[in-house]
This record gives C-alpha cells, structure tokens and sequence, in this order.
C-alpha cells in the first residue's frame, strides 16, 4: 500500500480559516450529527452524504427499495434547519407548472399573475422522482444547474441555500420513468441505502415505539448554514490531490490499459466535468467534517461511489455479466496513483 503524503500547507490554511471559525464549524456539524443521529438509526454513508450535500450547497439522490428511510432522513435533516421545506410527490400526471409554477389570468384586474411554485424553497424533496415523465423531470434542469426558474420570460432567483433531495425505487417498472443522463449528472452524490441489521431493526421499533419523531424543532438557521459554505469554499486543496482527481475521471474515459480490459469493456460513457468538480467540493466538505482545513486522498477517496455512480455509464453487457459500477470505480481507484 502506497505511503499517503499530507500536502504541506500549513503557511496556506492559518490565514483562510481561523481555529475559532473551525471550531464553530465543528459546532454546528456536531449539533446537526447528534440530531441526526437521535432520529435515524445507522445508515452512516447517508449522513455523510448529507451533510456534504448541505456544506458543497449541491442536490443528492437516494435510491433504495421502498421502507428504508429515504424520505425520512431528508425530513429529518431539514426538521433540523430553520430554513423553507417543501416536498412534491412526483406521479405521472405532474406538470412543470406543479414544481416551479405558472402564470394565472386575474380577471378583476384583467392582468397574468405570477404564482411561484414549490421549488422556491431552501429544501426540495422530490418523492419517487422517477415517477415523473421525462417533461417535468427536465423542468428542474434549470432550478438545479443554474439556481432560477423562468415564469412567462420572468426569472426568479432561487434562495441561496438551495439544495434539492431526490428519492427513487430502483425495483418498479411500472408507471416510472428513467432519469436521463442530463438530469443525473445535476446531482452532487447518489446515495444507496442499505437493509439494517437485526439490532438496527430492533432499535428502529424501539425509536417508532418512543415517538421519536414528534418532536421536530430545529436547532440552527440558514446563517449557520451558509457559514459552513463559506468556510467549506476557504479549505485548501494542493495541485497534487487537483491532478489524482483530474485522472481519475480521465481514467473514466479512456480506461483501456488503465484497468483491466475486461473491466474497461464493460464503461460506454465515462464521467463529464461535473464529476470532478463534485470530487473537489466534496472533499472540501469532508474535510471540514473531518475538523481538517486541507483535503487529503483519502478525502476523495472516501465519497467515490457516491459521486461516480450516476456518473458512469455500463453497457448491456455489464448487465447481463451483473456487474456493478462500484467495481468499476474500485478498479479506477485501484490503478491511480495516491499522491
């Protein structure tokens, strides 16, 4: 195993984020993990997701079967936050006009007026965005690319922290609709969501049996919020850690002879520019989370599903050989070298 190195940075951290700013990052992201703890039992990889989704301000999908807290733990971290919630249920006969909003003929004033729609909101939960037809999924394109929605040739600013969390069911077929390569690549991270364990299980009827939920008032606001994403902009990032993400994702398009051809074979199309942008926020992020003011390889390493799973594409021959992109981006990994 090769040797990691920690970039010297010390000359370049002191003057960015001050100890007394680190420390009150560590604050809020312990008052936020204690929250979130109180309510949801286990799933760890989900609440790192989370909270990097929160400090990179970038939007996240979860996919899991139904019953495994998707929806919940969205609620959860937002019930913690002061800022505006709304959550769509997305069925096929949702039109554009139901997320972002329309224009409505008053005719005691005989002129169009402008009703906002529910994704004016510090946190969007889409339920079962699957479920949608492919018109109204692209009808969040714009709010989540570019932060605005345009009404009647009007643009409307999205609020500052905006962060849109999505949930789909991989098993149903019927009434559901793929999101497409465009729309996928929005997403920060693609958080998937595991079965709990026989004690996880036990603890999650002991929590329902308590009443866990009832309870729901937040504990901090968006100044806090944004605080963390300022912060989170200020950690430093060495030009060597720059590169090993700039191969990897290089290493997502052209992999043969890179990894293995058997592996290789199996990649139709690799991961765009986004996905190396989402590696640099990200490992900020976790940094931060980790009360660090400098990003190491394992930083990156260690949301790689996450942020490569939507963003690689496999071929009908993976699945038919089932083979799951995880072991692509382990091969990936595997094949560049830790600076």
């Amino acid at each position: 195993m090769e040797q990691e190195i920690k970039p010297n940075v010390e000359e370049e951290v002191k003057p960015n984020i001050s100890e007394e700013d680190l420390n009150k990052c560590k604050n809020i992201l312990s008052q936020i993990e204690e929250y979130y703890s109180s309510k949801i039992v286990g799933q760890k990889n989900l609440e790192i997701s989370l909270l990097t989704a929160l400090m990179a301000n970038g939007h996240v999908l979860l996919e899991s079967v139904p019953g495994l807290a998707k929806t919940t733990a969205a609620k959860v971290l937002t019930d913690a936050l002061s800022g505006d919630f709304s959550r769509i249920q997305c069925t096929p006969d949702l039109l554009p006009s139901d997320i972002i909003g329309s224009q409505t003929f008053n005719y005691a004033t005989n002129e169009f007026e402008t009703k906002i729609g529910p994704v004016y909101a510090n946190f969007v939960l889409l339920d079962e965005i699957n479920r949608s037809s492919s018109k109204t999924q692209s009808a969040m394109l714009e709010a989540m690319q570019e932060r605005q929605v345009t009404i009647g040739g009007t643009i409307y600013e999205l609020p500052e922290v905006f962060i849109v969390i999505a949930t789909q069911n991989p098993i149903e077929q019927e009434g559901t609709y793929l999101l497409s390569e465009a729309q996928l690549d929005r997403f920060l991270l693609k958080e998937k969501l595991t079965y709990p364990t026989i004690s996880e299980e036990i603890e999650i009827l002991n929590r329902i049996e308590k009443n866990v939920f009832v309870d729901n008032e937040p504990i901090l606001n968006l100044d806090d919020i944004s605080f963390l994403q300022e912060t989170r902009k200020k950690v430093y990032i060495d030009e060597s850690i720059k590169k090993y993400i700039a191969d990897i994702i290089y290493t997502t398009r052209n992999p043969k002879g890179i990894i293995p051809d058997n592996l290789a074979n199996y990649i139709s199309v690799g991961s765009s520019t986004r996905g190396a942008i989402a590696f640099m926020e990200c490992s900020k992020a976790v940094a931060l989370l980790n009360g660090r003011t400098y990003v190491t390889p394992d930083d990156v390493k260690s949301l790689r599903y996450s942020v490569l799973r939507h963003r690689i594409a496999l071929n009908f021959s993976a699945m038919a050989d089932d083979i799951q992109v995880e072991s692509i981006i382990d091969s990936i990994f595997g094949a560049i070298r830790t600076p």
